[in-house]
């Protein structure tokens, strides 16, 4: 059902009908009175994830204002405001939104009609904005913390908390959106809660004030770069802040559970040691700040959400003694190494995810080589031999199969992980490592704050090394079968079929 609101034809469209009518002798309709196309889901034309995003607009900021009222199982209320700059006059445009309920919509301060079609909130605004102009939409919503694919994990500190895990399809089950990377904004939060309940989010604190109600508080936070929509982080709970200022000029904020502050310490204080590690190989740090967000709940998952990674608390506390120190310490630089690749430089499209997961995998295994694990090559040999598997059962990694029915695509799949580790170290093998080093510098730096997608990498590592690359990197990356490793003629991939290690993808 469609829900109208007053809407006014423009002038132009006016003069139109009126014309036709003269040159015809018909009567013409007002667009009132011409009937409406039935609202349909629209998409951005990912390939993998078709129904995520949509046209005709680009998301400058988003304002999300949150209430929680401390019980994580009933829904949140929201209000999400977004500005945005129309590529062309709007008639009518979608946002991704699914779950929650919308009480109301409007658009530059004028109702608006809105309805659903699939995962979309369709919106015909009174005044369509013109081409070229920003416009406001603010939309009156509850964001539910259960139902399928919710992107809220709920936490057991205290009385229950909640975190979110977005990625890679989840945040318009939080709030409107336009929910792919390919469009970033600046984000301002507003979340009120309960006194005893803190509330953090990405970016920096922008004060804290008296709640809406008696015995609220109200925690507001920005970010100070753009961010895909996935990788928001909104978290509640009986929760402590520690800040650190041992790695300036990068601001450091841990979010832990109150009870095991101490506990946790230990790991938390080697943060600034993996920050000043991958610094001497990238240069400086994206952004101002960083932390770790530890929750109380288990899930199979770390997450980079932008400036406040996610991990579940067993990975620190859990099987002390049967799991050495690197192998945890190890998932902590590959989250944080995402800051650069995936965060700072945000995949174009979902198929370009191999960026981030492979450039993340690099320098895990990097670190982890250094620091008391296996050898690089140990690593990236035992991948290279399951390679030709991982390609036949999840696609190239650059090129992962598609949504198979109703079956979402498997794109956390290692192939993606490892299986892009491996082509990085074919492309170092190739053009040398101190011009490996320098495309990885280059690529931070040229499209920090961007979107980029794997023909801007083919370019650039052509531009930097100096060789003709398209043929090399497109074999790797696109090919059915693993191309033969430059330096090691008797490295072979495993028969495909083999059984065999599992490889890498256990982190986001």
């Amino acid at each position: 059902m469609i829900i109208h609101a007053p809407r006014a034809p423009g002038a132009v469209r006016r003069r139109v009908l009126s014309l036709a009518a003269a040159l015809t002798g018909t009567v013409a309709l007002t667009a009132a009175q011409l009937p409406a196309p039935p609202p349909a889901p629209a998409g951005a034309g990912d390939r993998l994830f078709p129904h995520l995003g949509n046209p005709g607009y680009d998301v400058l900021g988003y304002h999300l204002d949150l209430g929680y009222g401390g019980d994580n199982t009933r829904p949140l209320t929201g209000r999400t405001s977004l500005v945005a700059r129309a590529e062309a006059t709007l008639e009518r445009f979608n946002l991704d939104f699914a779950g929650g309920r919308v009480r109301s919509v409007t658009v530059d301060g004028a109702p608006a009609a809105f309805a659903t079609a699939g995962e979309d909130l369709v919106i015909d605004p009174a005044e369509p904005p013109a081409g070229g102009t920003t416009f406001r939409v603010t939309v009156e919503h509850t964001s539910p913390t259960e139902g399928a694919g919710t992107a809220w994990i709920r936490t057991s500190e205290g009385d229950g908390g909640l975190v979110t895990a977005a990625q890679p399809d989840a945040a318009h089950r939080v709030f409107p959106a336009n929910d792919h990377p390919s469009d970033k904004a600046l984000f301002s939060f507003r979340i009120s809660a309960p006194q005893g309940v803190t509330a953090v989010a990405n970016g920096v604190p922008a004060g804290r004030t008296p709640g809406p109600a008696p015995g609220q508080v109200t925690w507001s936070y920005r970010t100070l770069h753009p961010m895909a929509p996935e990788l928001v982080q909104i978290a509640l709970g009986d929760l402590d802040v520690v800040h650190r200022d041992t790695a300036a000029p990068v601001a450091l904020r841990d979010v832990v559970p109150s009870a095991d502050r101490e506990a946790l310490e230990p790991w938390l204080s080697r943060t600034p040691g993996h920050l000043r590690w991958l610094e001497e190989r990238l240069g400086g740090y994206p952004f101002g700040n960083y932390g770790v967000l530890v929750a109380d709940a288990v899930f199979p998952f770390a997450l980079e959400t932008q400036t406040l990674s996610l991990f579940p608390r067993f990975l620190f506390l859990a099987g002390q003694g049967r799991v050495a120190d690197w192998q945890r310490e190890e998932i902590m630089v590959h989250e944080l190494a995402h800051q650069w690749f995936g965060n700072s430089v945000t995949p174009a499209e979902w198929s370009d995810l191999w960026l981030s997961e492979s450039h993340a995998t690099w320098y895990e295994w990097t670190w982890a080589a250094e620091h008391g694990g296996p050898a690089l090559e140990e690593r990236v040999r035992a991948a290279y031999e399951h390679s030709d598997r991982w390609r036949a059962e999840a696609g190239p990694v650059a090129a992962p199969h598609g949504p198979d029915g109703e079956e979402p695509p498997d794109i956390f799949h290692p192939v993606v992980y490892d299986g892009g580790a491996v082509v990085l170290y074919a492309l170092r093998e190739r053009i040398g490592a101190a011009a490996f080093e320098r495309l990885q510098r280059q690529w931070v730096a040229r499209h920090r704050d961007g979107t980029a997608g794997t023909a801007d990498f083919i370019a650039l590592a052509g531009q930097v090394s100096g060789q003709e690359l398209d043929g090399f990197l497109t074999a790797w990356l696109y090919g059915e079968r693993t191309p033969a490793m430059p330096g090691h003629p008797g490295w072979r991939p495993a028969p495909r079929g083999s059984g065999g290690g599992s490889g890498g993808g256990e982190t986001a």
